[in-house]
């Protein structure tokens, strides 16, 4: 019932844009942060406006298979935000940096 009111009083391009600047932020924030928590918080920015994406268009077209992929890429997130934590804190704990440019662990 609450999607069915929400597809009624906002329309489909208003969403559009909306994730449409989530995900630029979200790029933004990918290419212009050094630090790798804001890196990934800005992963997740992007990762939002496909959610938005997904739900308007499923409330839109009256089916529920975006909202239920939503679900499924919030679950993804969850997953990527612990183990990309994780892997920030050991860097951490190994480099005494959290900086982007400054990792360069890969490199021989």
């Amino acid at each position: 019932m609450m999607a069915a009111v929400l597809a009624a009083t906002i329309r489909l391009p208003f969403l559009l844009i909306f994730a449409a600047v989530l995900f630029a932020a979200g790029v933004y924030g990918v290419l212009a942060r050094r630090n790798a928590v804001l890196v990934l918080m800005s992963i997740e920015l992007m990762l939002n406006a496909v959610n938005v994406n997904l739900v308007a268009f499923s409330a839109y077209l009256h089916q529920l298979t975006g909202q239920v992929f939503a679900l499924f890429v919030i679950t993804v997130a969850a997953a990527e935000i612990g183990i990309g934590l994780a892997i920030v804190i050991l860097i951490y704990r190994n480099r005494e940096t959290i900086n982007v440019d400054e990792i360069n662990l890969l490199k021989w």
